[in-house]
């Protein structure tokens, strides 16, 4: 169970959601503790789950490169457990969501350049358990929240 947080964690949380990196005596300096208490709340935070992974953003320079789709996929229910885990192995997908509706997942892909993208929705298209799909391209992204 997460329990409330302190409000030195809400502000550790923000530090290290602008940047991941921030070494653990920047984040010390900038909150008015010391090093190892840094340490000692990162790391409950890690173990009750509140911080779950460290993960890369992309900079805009190469975000704005990528080409990004949508992908409805509907799925054989009897195959969904293999379905997901085989779509976990594209590395292009970024997100999978299960939806209500005509579909029953929503993935989201980013390639480099359309030719990639065909093959990914070859390769989603194939997989045992995907029945059919119907993909967008995304123009442009207005905002994110």
């Amino acid at each position: 169970m997460i329990s409330l947080m302190k409000p030195s964690d809400t502000k550790l949380l923000s530090l290290l959601r602008e940047n991941g990196r921030r070494s653990t005596s920047e984040l010390a300096r900038e909150l008015s503790v010391s090093r190892s208490t840094i340490q000692s709340r990162i790391r409950k935070l890690e173990q009750t789950g509140i911080i779950k992974r460290y993960t890369v953003e992309y900079g805009s320079a190469y975000e704005d490169r990528l080409i990004s789709a949508q992908v409805l996929i509907v799925t054989h229910q009897k195959m969904t457990t293999r379905t997901n885990q085989a779509l976990r192995a594209i590395p292009q997908i970024n997100a999978l969501y299960a939806i209500s509706g005509d579909f029953d997942l929503l993935a989201l892909i980013k390639t480099e350049s359309t030719e990639e993208l065909s093959h990914v929705l070859d390769d989603i298209g194939n997989l045992a358990g995907v029945e059919r799909t119907h993909s967008s391209l995304i123009l442009e992204t207005k905002f994110i929240r």
